[in-house]
């Protein structure tokens, strides 16, 4: 197809807000950016194939039916780790290893949490990942309520003081999952903030949009400063009987015992696979997501689905027949639910090596709607054919902050410390946080008809980053 012909094609279908996104200043040199005719019909020769791969569903049933749950360092996480290495053998992949990750880890024991007087009832809980346990016997205290983590940091009395402290912080439902940031405060630090003021446990809303009865796990931390108590969820009905409790006037009481270990010495996994380069082999394009999940469903969700599609990818460009210039290098992070130990072992092995960009699949399995870029601004106009590609599948790029992307949880650790340019591929989060770390999180909440979307947007963008004729970096590091 002649060029002229290819980028007409390709702009058939593009939003109209494109030109306006990109319509940056450009330097002298952007005028000479661009990527070749070959390029350009090799994304969307990968697009098309994508459309109708099944392999990313065969990825992500294949590892919630054989492995399921895998929270790191334990005995299915070993599981996953093997179930990766041959994934990857099967479809070819090159360079495959599993580069060892010591850590340290939680361990979660039986709990239970039941309303006493006076009215007796028992609590759908799950203890908060690092909770430390509560003394043998349990613990029995009245409850104070919060309506929100501001209004506990906010409280100078003394109310909290002996008493078990719940905090009643509802998460707004949103496309793009924004509801979760103003809302996972209670979880991360309402310990913390408890403990400050005398509290003897916390207890929160899970951090969640469903309305079923189950709770929602995920990591919070302490403050050595200050003593650490225990910290569980509930479900949100079970939030909503406690509000209902307090707007009565009722202070009740509760019983709360829960067993965990802190600090078991275990051993966790990068699982890495590449599509080898030509030219520019030394230089690499990261596709990733994360292996391990909690304990809770079977990891279908968070992150199967993100493994599955960054696999999906990596094969398709593989099956295709044309090297790319860059080395394509498909990472399956350990341990990012609860310490980061895999991205932090990643960097320290790797932080010298250029990386043409880092990515992550890891908001479920939504289509995704939306591209935004983290390059300098000189190679924006080398962003804009890929918009162009992406348009036809639903994606759009915003008006405002196109190149202020996030590329999730370790890719975006990876971007902050080394300034490694990032892509953002952004998923459908609206149910996202129905089943986020419970155990709800299953494969049947997965659409196999959406996953096909997600390997031809990650393919388009990765192949065209990997022919790119300039670095897209650096940009500055924000530790």
């Amino acid at each position: 197809m002649k060029r002229r012909e290819l980028l007409a094609a390709l702009a058939v279908h593009a939003s109209a807000n494109l030109t306006a996104a990109f319509a940056l200043p450009r330097p002298s040199m952007a005028a000479d950016l661009a990527y070749t005719d070959g390029d350009l019909a090799q994304a969307l020769k990968l697009r098309e194939l994508a459309g109708t791969d099944r392999e990313a569903w065969k990825l992500v049933e294949a590892l919630t039916t054989e492995v399921g749950a895998r929270p790191a360092g334990s005995p299915a996480d070993a599981r996953a780790v093997a179930w990766a290495l041959a994934a990857m053998k099967r479809l070819k992949l090159d360079n495959i290893r599993a580069e060892p990750v010591p850590l340290k880890v939680w361990q979660r024991g039986p709990a239970q949490a039941r309303l006493l007087d006076p009215y007796p009832q028992p609590l759908v809980m799950a203890a908060l990942g690092n909770s430390v346990a509560t003394p043998a016997g349990g613990i029995e205290a009245e409850l104070a309520w919060y309506p929100s983590i501001e209004a506990l940091r906010n409280d100078t009395s003394d109310r909290a003081k002996g008493r078990i402290v719940f905090i009643d912080q509802k998460m707004e439902r949103a496309r793009d999952g924004s509801g979760y940031g103003p809302a996972v405060g209670a979880r991360t630090t309402g310990a913390i903030e408890g403990s400050k003021r005398g509290a003897l446990a916390v207890g929160i809303r899970s951090i969640g949009t469903d309305r079923d009865r189950i709770a929602h796990t995920g990591s919070m931390r302490y403050d050595l400063q200050v003593p650490r108590i225990p910290a569980f969820a509930v479900s949100a009905p079970d939030a909503d009987l406690i509000a209902r409790l307090h707007a009565r006037g009722v202070m009740p009481r509760l019983a709360l015992q829960l067993e965990a270990r802190s600090g078991v010495e275990a051993l966790t996994h990068n699982v890495i696979g590449e599509v080898k380069g030509t030219d520019l082999a030394d230089e690499i394009v990261l596709i990733s997501g994360h292996l391990d999940s909690w304990d809770l469903g079977q990891g279908a969700v968070d992150d199967g689905a993100g493994v599955a599609i960054a696999l999906a990818t990596a094969a398709l460009i593989q099956a295709a027949g044309k090297p790319p210039r860059r080395t394509v290098r498909v990472v399956l992070w350990g341990n990012e639910e609860n310490g980061f130990d895999g991205v932090r072992a990643y960097a320290e092995r790797y932080g010298s090596v250029r990386h043409q960009w880092v990515g992550e699949s890891d908001f479920g399995a939504g289509k995704v709607w939306q591209l935004r870029s983290r390059v300098r601004a000189d190679a924006l106009p080398l962003i804009a054919p890929m918009a162009r590609l992406l348009a036809p599948l639903g994606v759009e790029v915003p008006a405002q902050a196109a190149n202020e992307g996030t590329p999730g949880p370790d890719a975006g650790f990876l971007m902050r410390r080394f300034g490694w340019p990032a892509v953002e591929l952004s998923q459908d989060g609206t149910n996202y946080f129905d089943v986020h770390h419970t155990e709800n999180d299953t494969l049947d909440k997965i659409d196999p008809a959406t996953l096909p979307q997600n390997v031809a947007c990650w393919a388009v963008v990765t192949w065209l980053a990997a022919q790119a004729p300039i670095w897209f970096g650096p940009m500055a590091p924000a530790r």
